[in-house]
């Protein structure tokens, strides 16, 4: 009898390249980066039970709920907000564990739904001096720092592909950082569209990266 092994594979894992594409007479204007290895729960208060969700998150992580169009952080988790009474935890995946809802499900018993979205979304990182010049041409949000500084968040489309994008603190070069969270299945086409827009500044692709605790 024929024997299987189910290995779980990114929806990038083939049009993520490690490497330098277009223009680069100047060094790379984006990076990006796919961050991988993460959990990630939707939950969505129920009806007329917001509030109580709000305390749930409070108690168990240890910050409150996102407020509207921003990300929390906490210990364990980036809590960000996806919308009216509802938000997405983001944490390391933990090696051994069993399904992420498990361990939240008494949290929430009874005031919110929960949804793993684990495997279902991808996660992308962007960053370096030109990114907010390459965002622009795909978002119709406004990225200048007055307007979506470091903890804003957005629940939007790009390409006409509905994403979360959310800004984390600079890097070390002073540059901002993105991160736009995916359906797997349209990943693919929307890492197309990402770097097709940002050839002209030239683009470093790094190594696939676990998401940092």
């Amino acid at each position: 009898m024929a024997e299987f092994v189910w290995t779980a594979r990114s929806a990038l894992h083939q049009a993520v390249v490690p490497g330098t594409l277009g223009a680069m007479t100047a060094g790379a204007g984006v990076v990006l980066t796919e961050i991988r290895d993460f959990d990630l729960v939707q939950i969505m208060a129920r009806r007329g039970q917001w509030e109580a969700t709000a305390k749930a998150v409070k108690a168990h992580f240890g910050v409150a709920a996102p407020a509207v169009r921003t990300v929390a952080a906490a210990k364990t988790a980036t809590l960000i907000w996806s919308g009216a009474d509802q938000l997405m935890a983001l944490s390391p995946r933990a090696a051994g564990a069993s399904q992420p809802v498990n361990a939240l499900r008494p949290v929430f018993e009874d005031v919110a739904s929960l949804s793993d979205q684990s495997d279902g979304r991808c996660l992308i990182r962007m960053s370096g001096p030109r990114v907010r010049e390459m965002l622009a041409k795909l978002s119709s949000v406004d990225l200048h720092d007055g307007m979506f500084p470091v903890g804003a968040a957005a629940a939007t489309s790009i390409d006409h592909t509905a994403v979360n994008l959310w800004r984390e603190a600079d890097a070390a070069d002073g540059s901002p950082v993105f991160n736009v969270l995916v359906f797997s299945s349209f990943a693919d086409s929307l890492w197309d569209t990402i770097v097709d827009a940002a050839a002209e500044y030239g683009i470093e692709v790094a190594n696939p990266a676990r998401l940092a605790a």
